[in-house]
């Protein structure tokens, strides 16, 4: 069986997350990435992610990827889709319809209201959480009639306050608009100016009224279970996923 990290959901609520294992890819991909657009032979990315589709008991063509470029735009999704959206949020009332997320250091968002009946991804990289991209996550599922005081978020793997090495007048820029990526003394086990991702976007959930966030994983850049960007240059891409089982 596929190794997935399964969260405790809200009934009629699924999520999880993969990590490296389990795959067809070999090296600087191995072994399960479901990135296809990192170098890696798309026929063994179409089979990882075949099998991260029989691990969760959906057919493969109910998993929705995105085309990720780092930005806020949303795609509303209403059912299986041929090409992926250009998109860094997905959307969705659609039960048994599987939204994935895929990251290599970024936070992998998943968001659900299961009151309404509506589940979300968010792409919270650098460049997402500058701009916002949670928050407009949260407006789009309120679109669609969830509410932030009913939502559930997870934030899984990510690289860590303790990795994530940026010039410090970079810092100073992102913390003016998410000032919950800095977080103690603002510096990487090394010494260097730092950014914590997975805090500030907890903090831009929280000051929206989300009520329940929870983590799973740790530092992508320590942890050689998942892929990291930082770390190994070429690699891979893991994913979060969240849907709705249509049971209540």
């Amino acid at each position: 069986m596929l190794p997935l990290e399964l969260p405790t959901c809200p009934p009629g609520v699924r999520a999880a997350f993969t990590s490296r294992a389990g795959g067809v890819s070999p090296a600087p991909y191995a072994e399960l990435n479901l990135g296809p657009h990192v170098g890696d032979d798309p026929a063994l990315v179409a089979e990882n992610r075949s099998r991260v589709a029989a691990a969760i008991g959906l057919p493969v063509g109910r998993l929705v990827f995105a085309e990720q470029v780092h930005g806020v735009a949303v795609a509303l999704v209403g059912g299986p889709v041929v090409a992926p959206p250009v998109a860094d949020v997905l959307v969705t009332r659609v039960p048994r319809l599987a939204l994935a997320v895929m990251v290599a250091d970024c936070v992998p968002v998943l968001l659900a209201d299961p009151v309404a009946g509506v589940v979300a991804v968010a792409h919270a990289g650098r460049r997402g959480v500058e701009a916002g991209v949670v928050g407009v996550a949260l407006d789009a599922m309120v679109d669609c009639g969830a509410a932030a005081g009913d939502t559930t978020a997870w934030l899984g793997p990510a690289i860590g306050g303790c990795c994530y090495e940026v010039p410090e007048q970079l810092q100073r820029a992102v913390a003016a608009v998410a000032p919950g990526t800095v977080v103690g003394g603002g510096r990487t086990r090394s010494g260097s100016f730092a950014l914590d991702l997975r805090d500030g976007v907890q903090t831009q959930l929280v000051a929206r009224g989300v009520r329940r966030v929870v983590r799973s994983g740790g530092c992508t850049h320590d942890d050689a279970d998942y892929f990291s960007h930082r770390r190994d240059g070429v690699t891979g891409r893991f994913a979060g996923l969240v849907w709705l089982t249509g049971e209540r």
